[in-house]
């Protein structure tokens, strides 16, 4: 698919986003450790719902695939994605000793602790059949959480919702979302990554990601320079404090971040790829797309919570009127 092609095919504003979701308890008030916390508050979490959440807040229809734990925590995750206007049609319930995720975090900037309860992790039952009908000609793009490919049947259904949109002309975005403890090993993750983010449209990651897909942290960079040579159309290599570098095939540049008061370090990769994508899908330039997408990631480290903390088009359009971006 060529670049212009994926621009104008995200322009629907219709999405999927696939992979995990659950709950997130945050030690309050901000600053609180875990040891001293007598409160918390609850929160949608994980990268599939709280990108979705994102879209979600931006204007864009949304769908979150993955499945939902029989219990009160699955009703909880399910209950606030609805809250988020994030539809959940085809999120499947899933009973036994399956559990959607749990993390427990706290709003801090320095020493930050978060928590996260993953065993049975009913986001890994996911499999094919729950991506196999999709409506993918009718829909802008197909966004994917990689933390589904650690494990099977979610690394199946990943991988078939792959064919069955490319079969479909529509858009695939990959959010490497490496998690170590979800993976057998490094080398496991390094051929499982390769294999997916190669068959993608737009591949997002940050320098760790891209390190273990590289097989070290020193040639991830040009593991991602590379990696537009081949199907992917955009590639963005996220470098934290020192903003992103973004490839394609005809050009490559650096984008820089918007110096702020962060509370917290969470939730500013997952607002990016929601920032970036409704922004492409609103007509926007790639490069202001993702000058948008850093601003959305600013806002959330300010704020309590990731999906929570998710700003509004109104939001971001005043952030960006009065804030200017770091020199790189």
């Amino acid at each position: 698919m060529s670049i212009n092609k994926l621009l104008e095919r995200l322009k629907c504003k219709r999405f999927f986003s696939i992979g995990r979701a659950g709950m997130d308890f945050y030690a309050e008030p901000p600053g609180t450790e875990f040891e001293q916390a007598n409160n918390f508050s609850a929160h949608v979490g994980g990268s599939a719902g709280n990108i979705a959440v994102a879209l979600a807040k931006l204007g864009c229809e949304v769908e979150l695939v993955t499945c939902f734990s029989e219990d009160a925590v699955g009703r909880f995750t399910a209950n606030k994605l609805h809250e988020f206007g994030v539809g959940t049609s085809h999120c499947r319930i899933v009973g036994g000793e399956a559990r959607n995720t749990l993390a427990v975090v706290e709003t801090r900037l320095t020493d930050c602790q978060s928590v996260i309860y993953r065993n049975g992790a009913a986001d890994f039952e996911m499999n094919s059949n729950d991506v196999n009908l999709l409506d993918y000609e009718g829909t802008g793009g197909v966004i994917l959480s990689g933390t589904a490919l650690a494990s099977e049947p979610s690394r199946s259904a990943i991988f078939t919702a792959i064919d069955r949109a490319r079969v479909a002309n529509t858009p695939v975005i990959i959010d490497m979302d490496y998690r170590p403890y979800s993976w057998a090993s490094p080398e496991e993750a390094k051929e499982v990554y390769s294999s997916a983010i190669s068959l993608c449209d737009i591949v997002i990651g940050n320098d760790v990601e891209f390190g273990v897909v590289a097989g070290n942290n020193v040639e991830g960079l040009n593991y991602a320079s590379q990696l537009v040579t081949k199907t992917p159309e955009i590639v963005i290599y996220k470098k934290g404090e020192f903003g992103s570098k973004t490839f394609t095939k005809n050009k490559s540049f650096d984008t820089g971040i918007f110096p702020v008061q962060a509370i917290k370090p969470t939730g500013a990769g997952d607002s990016f790829m929601g920032g970036l994508i409704a922004g492409l899908a609103n007509s926007m330039t790639l490069e202001y797309a993702i000058i948008q997408g850093s601003a959305s990631a600013a806002l959330v480290v300010t704020r309590v919570a990731c999906s929570t903390a998710m700003p509004f088009q109104t939001e971001l359009s005043e952030f960006l009127k009065i804030n200017t971006l770091s020199q790189i």
